[in-house]
């Protein structure tokens, strides 16, 4: 079991990832097709599937946004898995 100080410090510490990680696009970049060159970003909203194309320009800024995106979802796991230790040493509230 962590000490206080260990929780409080990673806890922190994955807090200020979240936040440097907040320029994000959720989805994934695709290509359209062999015979339509080009990518589009791919994302759900309700389950339903969106597409927006990607500008040839914005590709390297769009695929690192999906990558914090990915990295995100695993920030806030390991986020809610801290504040549960926490709150079951009554730490916080």
């Amino acid at each position: 079991m962590k000490s206080y100080e260990a929780l409080e410090k990673a806890h922190e510490h994955v807090r200020q990832e979240v936040v440097d990680s907040l320029d994000f696009l959720m989805g994934s970049v695709s290509a359209k097709g062999p015979q339509r060159p080009g990518l589009n970003l791919t994302f759900k909203i309700s389950q339903v599937t969106r597409t927006r194309h990607i500008r040839k320009e914005h590709e390297t800024r769009v695929k690192a946004m999906t990558a914090k995106w990915r990295r995100l979802r695993v920030l806030l796991k390991k986020l809610s898995d801290i504040n549960w230790e926490r709150l079951n040493r009554n730490m916080i509230w």
